[in-house]
């Protein structure tokens, strides 16, 4: 397949399907004015091209988020040798998994539910987004109806490799603050996904990485830099919108999962020396309640490389 460059977009030789009008929702643009920005050209479709097809039926994880019945956001992993992810079409994601019994996301995943998809690869740091709604579920299978098709750059993804681990999944603590394990596992943290609602805007999750320890904590408050980023404000557009937020950390080396419920208060203005060293603003979530999943995952990855982008955006 042949891509090439033209103007603000990608165009590429298949049907990749048409450019969404208008490119960007309200909370975007509202967060991309607070920012002081003016919104730049994306390559926000209806269908996934060809490419992004491939993508996802070879990646033995995707991630995935929805809301509960409350509107709050939630999170979560879903696994399987690749091949477990198909695409009959360009509009559809077939997923052959569906989360534990006891995962916090598991009964929100359902029919005519909204749901924000993300693909990453870690060892080649592509990544790729289809956000849409649920079409059909069986027990063993989501059926993805896409919406809104679109890639992002590598920045602040760490290089790791993957391996297939056979564990126990412990089950599911619920939280009511952090204690001392969660608090361990996110100051180690360099990376995390964060869910967001829009409300009628849709269901989005996006990745965040930094050095270990990039994420704050000040008593029962995550502060979170944001550093500079493709200029869509998918995230931050959301919160304008509603500000609740579901925060996902994978552990790597042990397979746990941590998902961190709160509300988050976006800080735009502060000056440079009030920020993380990077940041070009950050933004401070509330914890309102948070679940462990301990040996949850069936993989463990190894680090192979700092992103470049992290290591320079820390000590900036």
């Amino acid at each position: 397949m042949i891509i090439s460059r033209q103007g603000n977009f990608w165009k590429d030789t298949a049907m990749m399907g048409r450019l969404i009008e208008p490119q960007f929702n309200i909370g975007e643009r509202t967060a991309q004015a607070r920012a002081g920005l003016t919104p730049p050209g994306s390559a926000i479709r209806d269908a996934m091209p060809d490419q992004h097809r491939s993508f996802f039926e070879a990646l033995p994880f995707v991630l995935a988020a929805t809301t509960d019945g409350a509107g709050w956001p939630v999170a979560t992993m879903l696994t399987g040798a690749p091949g477990f992810i198909a695409s009959p079409d360009a509009k559809t994601l077939w997923i052959a998994a569906r989360p534990a019994g006891d995962d916090p996301a598991a009964p929100w995943l359902k029919p005519d539910a909204r749901i924000g998809v993300l693909g990453i690869d870690l060892a080649t740091r592509r990544r790729n987004r289809a956000n849409g709604w649920i079409s059909a579920v069986t027990p063993s299978k989501l059926t993805v109806a896409v919406e809104e098709s679109f890639g992002n750059c590598p920045q602040y993804i760490h290089v790791r490799g993957i391996e297939a681990h056979r564990g126990t999944p412990e089950p599911t603590e619920l939280l009511d603050q952090l204690d001392t394990a969660a608090i361990a596992a996110i100051s180690a943290a360099d990376t995390f996904f964060v869910a967001t609602s829009g409300g009628k805007l849709g269901v989005d999750i996006s990745h965040r990485g930094g050095k270990p320890g990039f994420v704050g904590i000040e008593g029962d408050k995550l502060v979170i830099p944001d550093y500079r980023g493709n200029r869509y404000f998918n995230t931050l557009g959301n919160l304008t919108q509603d500000p609740r937020a579901a925060l996902l950390f994978p552990d790597f080396a042990t397979g746990d999962v941590l998902l961190v419920q709160g509300r988050v208060e976006i800080c735009w203005d502060l000056p440079a020396d009030k920020r993380p060293a990077g940041a070009e603003r950050l933004w401070r979530l509330t914890v309102a309640r948070a679940w462990r999943r301990r040996n949850a995952l069936p993989y463990r990855w190894s680090l192979f490389a700092m992103s470049t982008s992290a290591a320079l955006a820390a000590v900036a």
